[in-house]
């Protein structure tokens, strides 16, 4: 039976091409959604650019037909914009005033004017969905773009194996093959302040392993070279323990082990570090790019970005050049800098700090705002908090990428500032979900605060 989905204007400026996404079912839009997507056209961020999109493709439907009585869609279902009616006039408990209730008006007179049609107010407003199953209205979230948390990929696993095992990786050159069905494998998570153990059913390539020895006290890291199509059954090969330091950076922790693994590794070109404040994401990651910038001259230069929005209140608009403005927001960057440069406080008080990289030419800062159209050849690509991100402005940077760079997102899907992704819909977690698997991308999730005894007990309480 065909439904009709009623549509919120929310879910329009998340994804334009929703409704290409509901097969032969119907689509209506509520007039009111189009005239509130009118007034985010100008705007020159990602929901502009969406109510633009949306403007389009409603616009070359539009010369197919009339759109107040139904236009057929490419996936077979209908189009048509839908209009207050008389059905709605007695609802006086709904004030005409507000465009969510002239929204969710439409959604009301529709489903007393068709009964036997299934009617769905589609909203990733949780307010909106609330009051429309109060009035007898079946609501649904958006959610095509989304990962469940639950479901995210940690990059690492712990397997027990017998001792032997281990010896056996280590003089294996091609790498030793195990089998799921074999061992006892899991994983940890970090998911709302806790972390939590599950079973791992299958691994992906440059997954990292933990192997440990069920009859004696050995250990080894290992990483997943290649794997059968279903997963179950992998190639290890052995992983190095880093004793040495990365610009100053030793790993305190297997998940900082694999990091550094993964950052420093050249085939790898895309790199995902997730995990809570703390734990080390932003320092290995700025560590490992200067290292492979300056001791080892793999790339030309490190550019780190970080998206422009604030936690809390905003301060206003900051004085002065583009360098000036982002000053406050690389703040965190040049911390971390500062520290790996091993700068003391006179060194500080004399002048001395992350701006001499930028002015040799090995440090370039980048607002993400103006990172559309570039191309980034042989560039080690550092783009921190990218929790704050949505899926298309992950893919707009991922394609900046030119021949021979290297891309890291680091992020937390528990800090998020951005009104508009959650921890489902955000891009960073999209992104590693999506790369998974794939020959020339890694993730790892770092659980273990290394910040400080208080800044880790505070990740973990509050």
């Amino acid at each position: 039976m065909k439904k009709n989905f009623v549509f919120d204007t929310n879910v329009l400026l998340h994804d334009p091409e929703a409704i290409h996404k509901f097969e032969d079912n119907n689509i209506i839009i509520p007039i009111y959604v189009i005239e509130e997507i009118d007034t985010f056209k100008k705007d020159m961020s990602e929901l502009g650019r969406n109510a633009r999109e949306i403007g389009r493709i409603l616009d070359r439907y539009r010369s197919k037909g009339n759109l107040g009585e139904g236009i057929e869609l490419e996936g077979g279902g209908t189009l048509r914009v839908g209009f207050k009616s008389a059905a709605f006039e007695g609802m006086d408990y709904l004030s005409p005033d507000k465009k969510d209730n002239l929204i969710l008006g439409v959604a009301l007179a529709l489903q007393k004017k068709e009964p036997n049609t299934p009617c769905i107010m589609l909203s990733k407003d949780v307010n909106l969905r609330l009051r429309a199953d109060a009035m007898g209205l079946e609501a649904s979230n958006y959610e095509e773009r989304s990962v469940s948390l639950g479901e995210v990929y940690a990059g690492a696993c712990e397997i027990s194996v017998p001792s032997g095992v281990i010896s056996e990786l280590h003089n294996t050159p091609d790498g030793l093959q195990f089998s799921l069905s074999e061992v006892e494998a899991h994983t940890e998570l970090y998911e709302s302040g806790m972390l939590s153990r599950r079973k791992v059913e299958r691994v992906y390539v440059n997954e990292y392993v933990l192997l440990k020895a069920s009859d004696g006290p050995q250990t080894s890291f290992g990483k997943v070279v290649e794997t059968s199509d279903d997963g179950r059954t992998a190639r290890l090969r052995p992983v190095a323990s880093r004793h040495d330091s990365t610009w100053g950076v030793k790993p305190r922790n297997k998940e900082q082990h694999f990091a550094l693994d993964a950052l420093l590794d050249d085939s790898i070109h895309f790199v995902t570090l997730v995990g809570k404040a703390g734990t080390g994401k932003t320092l290995l990651a700025t560590a490992a790019g200067l290292h492979k910038v300056t001791d080892k001259q793999k790339y030309s230069k490190l550019l780190v970005a970080r998206p422009v929005i604030p936690m809390g209140k905003d301060i206003g608009f900051l004085p002065g050049t583009m360098e000036e403005k982002l000053g406050p927001w690389m703040q965190p960057i040049f911390d971390n800098i500062e520290y790996l440069m091993g700068l003391t406080p006179s060194d500080k008080r004399s002048g001395r700090g992350a701006d001499e990289l930028v002015h040799m030419g090995i440090l370039e800062l980048e607002a993400l705002t103006y990172i559309r159209g570039r191309s980034l050849p042989g560039q080690y690509i550092i783009v921190d908090e990218a929790q704050n991100l949505t899926p298309h402005e992950v893919k707009t940077i991922l394609t900046r990428a030119g021949e021979g760079s290297k891309i890291v997102l680091t992020g937390d899907p528990y800090q998020i500032d951005n009104p508009y992704v959650d921890l489902k819909s955000n891009g960073l977690t999209y992104a590693l979900e999506r790369f998974k698997g794939e020959r020339i991308a890694a993730t790892i999730t770092l659980t273990q605060g290394e910040r400080s005894e208080l800044a880790e007990l505070a990740a973990n309480v509050l």
